[in-house]
């Protein structure tokens, strides 16, 4: 952990520190104690580190995407507690401020500063059943935030279906939980009547503890440092953006809502957190391993010989998966290549190496595609395919584009070229005499 004290604007500063940091191969998690003069901490860069994500789980991180695999599918009823620490600080009315909050303005290009680390909360009007998850908070005023629910998930539709009903939709912002909440409401394939908090208990190992908040009592983390009680409101659309998203970009694109602010709830020693935005680790890293884990499950069902996926950081932990397997047979490396494309939208590559390929070094992966694939056979695409509507290479009206797969794997049934290898044991020696020359070899 890194602690900053002394002050930090908060307008782009704790951006470029982060990125910095990041530019030095360093990720740990940053403390200003100072940003801005609002007299709270703020604390980001929680999910920039595998070894970190995978230390909440109790695994390596190598073990990470399929540890996430298996327990996001089980689920744990919730615990209902009485009371939260967040209940020790109400504030209400007039006496609502968000301009007050350690906010800070990440990029030159957002249209303010931004709320990117909280959870919204709400319940299928329809339903009953509820759901939490990540949507971008412009700071509009002192009670008034701009959202966008461009993602046309569960929220969406939530609040579609209440704005059919001529209802607002009652919200809960969630600020300052576990890194394992994070993970978990970034899970998009499970049955409707699951809930969310349900599958992040089961990171947990065991039942979430929520408590019930003042907004049409939602149930909400009890262990959260901030609580923002609110309504998005119906067929009401002010500017939101532009914003400076995942994809490396400055995204215009959005649903332009609004969510007012009718009370907030703190610990009397609260800390705000903010997710550094952009392509920052911090706002990427738990996509690529939820993605990872999404993609291993819808590939595990029929191809037990899948050995691992890796979404890199570097392609906006979105848009490319590299798929690890044993061939057995030809064919299997298109399955997984289609089924990977149906399985996650907003991945529009896919690449599947042998598992002799390190698919962590992309120099392995590219030593592959350019010694293993014949272009006129391994190379397909699928034009006119449901892109992201964030990215920025998809139709600007339809949100369509072309995807991708290159099949990277040697030929099955025949001989091929023999892989020049250098044993463990080979390298331990080698390593020994370079160190007995005075040569430090790291790793």
């Amino acid at each position: 952990m890194l602690r900053i004290k002394d002050r930090v604007d908060i307008d782009l500063e704790s951006t470029a520190v982060v990125f910095e940091l990041e530019r030095a191969g360093r990720s740990p998690v940053v403390v200003f104690e100072d940003l801005g003069g609002k007299g709270m901490p703020c604390v980001t860069n929680i999910a920039a580190n595998r070894n970190l994500l995978a230390a909440c789980l109790g695994v390596s991180a190598s073990e990470l995407p399929m540890a996430f695999r298996e327990r996001c599918q089980n689920y744990l009823p919730c615990e209902i507690v009485d009371n939260a620490p967040w209940n020790e600080v109400v504030i209400e009315g007039d006496d609502i401020d968000l301009t007050k909050l350690p906010i800070p303005l990440q990029f030159s290009v957002d249209a303010a500063p931004y709320i990117t680390a909280g959870q919204l909360t709400a319940r299928d009007p329809k339903t009953g059943i509820d759901t939490t998850g990540f949507h971008r908070l412009m700071l509009r005023g002192k009670n008034r935030l701009g959202v966008s629910l461009h993602s046309r998930r569960r929220m969406y539709e939530f609040h579609r279906r209440a704005e059919e009903m001529g209802q607002n939709l009652p919200v809960a912002i969630t600020i300052g939980i576990h890194p394992l909440h994070y993970m978990g409401s970034m899970t998009y394939a499970y049955p409707p009547q699951v809930r969310k908090f349900e599958i992040i208990g089961g990171l947990f190992g065991e039942p979430y503890r929520l408590a019930r908040c003042g907004v049409a009592d939602l149930e909400v983390p009890a262990g959260a440092e901030m609580i923002i009680e609110g309504e998005i409101l119906a067929n009401v659309h002010e500017p939101e953006g532009p914003f400076g998203e995942f994809t490396g970009y400055a995204s215009y694109r959005s649903t332009q809502n609004v969510f007012v602010a009718h009370r907030i709830r703190m610990r009397r020693d609260a800390m705000f957190h903010s997710v550094t935005s952009g392509m920052a680790k911090d706002h990427i890293l738990i996509s690529c391993v939820t993605r990872e884990g999404e993609i291993l499950n819808a590939l595990k069902r029929n191809l037990p010989n899948v050995q691992a996926v890796h979404v890199p950081h570097s392609t906006c932990g979105a848009f490319l998966a590299i798929i690890s397997m044993k061939k057995t047979a030809e064919g299997e490396a298109q399955m997984a290549i289609m089924a990977t494309l149906g399985t996650e939208l907003y991945t529009k590559y896919v690449i599947v190496v042998d598992d002799d390929v390190d698919i962590f070094d992309m120099n392995d992966v590219f030593w592959a595609i350019a010694t293993r694939v014949r272009a006129e056979k391994d190379i397909f695409f699928i034009p006119g395919a449901k892109g992201a509507i964030l990215d920025p290479s998809s139709d600007p009206e339809n949100f369509t584009l072309t995807k991708m797969g290159i099949d990277a794997t040697r030929p099955s049934g025949r001989d091929f070229a023999e892989r020049l290898v250098i044993s463990e044991a080979d390298r331990a020696r080698a390593r020994a005499i370079l160190e007995g020359a005075g040569v430090k070899i790291q790793g």
